[in-house]
């Protein structure tokens, strides 16, 4: 498995493609939108099979750039439940 640091380097992000969303490199497939299959229930394996050229690598940079973006942020409450 390549190291996250290689991972990340599939990950763009232009303003003049797909709004600037991170997308996987040399592709119109943000992040989000692999993110959602996963969340959605498909396989790495049918992902794959549908879009011929990305890779395993691909999918992980996906997961390893989201893992990223969710640990360098802060959250704070909006309101105190009652």
């Amino acid at each position: 498995m390549m190291d996250r640091e290689k991972l990340l380097q599939r990950i763009i992000i232009n303003p003049k493609v797909m709004t600037g969303k991170p997308i996987i490199k040399g592709t119109r497939l943000s992040v989000q939108y692999i993110l959602n299959l996963l969340a959605n229930g498909y396989t790495v394996d049918e992902i794959l099979k549908e879009y011929e050229g990305l890779t395993k690598d691909d999918i992980n940079a996906c997961l390893v750039y989201a893992s990223e973006t969710i640990e360098n942020t802060t959250y704070m409450p909006l309101a105190e439940a009652i």
